[in-house]
């Protein structure tokens, strides 16, 4: 597009805006605040680099297999860095910890240490990112039969136990070193694919080892730990040892952030109605923003009714310093690179379209029992002309706007991700 035809546009968008008493540039001013943490694991489709064959289990699995995955932290970086390209804004960069720079050595789990992600932090740093954290307490021996720190054999559960408080002293340097908080994310696989008897024992054995976990004090300034629940996984449908109630109650207990993570519930269930309940009993909540279809599928994050409403409780809770935002999911049967870029869009797109709400005027509405007008106003505002202003953000960041960076993404596959 044209740069006379975005300013254009973005001025009568701005005045439209100014007659409901909406300040755009004040909006884009607080969209270009607002980082998105970008998931590595879509880059290669889960699985990492701390072993060759890199199989999958602990219920999650990623579907398809397009060419041209990255194969190593070079390749990976590189994808990362273009994604980052077409996304207007700065953002971080999310990474498990068996994506660590071993220098081809096996470095087991219960191992692991800063040394091991200062390439990260380095390269983090170079590109003006900031990074998040995650243990990674699947696809490994010790976690094949589907139990980790609610294992019923100690040992197994000290091994991940000590992964975890290793994970959090990484995410404690990346914080110190970057001068951005980083947030150390837990989920673990743990349930049973058939009928289960001593539920309340594998919940009692995960309170444990995370008390044990916890008994390790961080600094708040440099990273912040959260908890995050699942419905089930593949292959452990019948009981999840880490719910939803179980890491509430033990989040709010411990003042613990809880990660609301949308394709982790009922189908029916969505995560945008959980933020304001949350948000009166913690601090601080994490988002792991994905697409479910008929459940936890992982498929690429696009602007929907759910993402829209997620970003509308964000900001109508005055909540943007609140909730931190991060992607998750793999879905390996297209481009990659474009799936990240789709992604973070949205999720932008969706935040944009929240902030331009008029959202005095509908308070105002709602106060004096003015339902009709509410609605009224909620159903104009669904129809404004954002897509204007989001163009202009694009092109005042100096990203390609609208649907160009889909040739510029073609053009990376026949250059680099197609040689693979």
């Amino acid at each position: 597009m044209k740069e006379q035809q975005i300013q254009q546009s973005f001025e009568i968008a701005k005045l439209r805006y100014a007659e409901l008493g909406v300040d755009v540039e004040k909006a884009i001013n607080e969209l270009d605040k607002l980082p998105i943490s970008l998931h590595c694991w879509q880059a290669d489709d889960v699985t990492g680099f701390e072993n060759l064959d890199g199989a999958l289990t602990g219920g999650i699995q990623a579907t398809g297999n397009y060419p041209g995955k990255a194969r190593n932290i070079a390749e990976l970086r590189a994808d990362i860095d273009k994604a980052m390209e077409l996304i207007p804004g700065n953002h971080r960069v999310n990474i498990h910890a068996f994506y660590g720079d071993f220098g081809g050595q096996f470095v087991d789990r219960d191992e692991i240490e800063p040394k091991h992600f200062q390439s990260w932090i380095d390269w983090a740093k170079e590109k003006n990112y900031k990074l998040d954290f995650n243990c990674t307490c699947f696809s490994h021996a010790k976690s094949a039969d589907g139990l980790t720190l609610s294992h019923p054999d100690p040992e197994i559960r000290n091994f991940w136990i000590e992964h975890v408080i290793r994970s959090r002293k990484i995410a404690e340097d990346m914080g110190r070193q970057l001068g951005s908080k980083c947030m150390h994310n837990i989920w673990i696989p743990d349930g049973s694919k058939d009928v289960t008897v001593n539920r309340l024992q594998y919940r009692q054995n995960l309170k444990d080892s995370l008390d044990k976990i916890f008994e390790y004090k961080t600094n708040d300034v440099y990273m912040k730990d959260c908890i995050e629940s699942k419905v089930f996984g593949i292959g452990l449908e019948n009981y999840t040892v880490g719910s939803h109630e179980f890491y509430m109650g033990y989040g709010i207990k411990n003042n613990i952030p809880i990660t609301l993570d949308s394709g982790h519930f009922h189908p029916t269930e969505i995560i945008s109605d959980k933020i304001s309940s949350l948000l009166l009993f913690s601090s601080e909540i994490m988002l792991h923003v994905t697409r479910s279809i008929r459940w936890d599928s992982d498929h690429v994050v696009i602007l929907n009714e759910e993402l829209v409403a997620i970003a509308q409780e964000i900001v109508r809770a005055d909540a943007i310093d609140k909730v931190h935002v991060g992607l998750d999911y793999f879905d390996a049967s297209i481009n990659r690179i474009g799936a990240y870029v789709v992604g973070v869009r949205a999720t932008q797109k969706a935040l944009l379209q929240a902030l331009l709400e008029p959202l005095a005027k509908l308070r105002e509405f709602e106060a004096n029992g003015q339902k009709f007008e509410r609605l009224a106003l909620l159903e104009e505002a669904k129809s404004m002309p954002w897509n204007s202003v989001y163009d202009y953000y694009c092109m005042k960041k100096g990203v390609i706007v609208a649907q160009d960076y889909i040739a510029d993404i073609q053009q990376y596959e026949n250059n680099v991700t197609s040689k693979r």
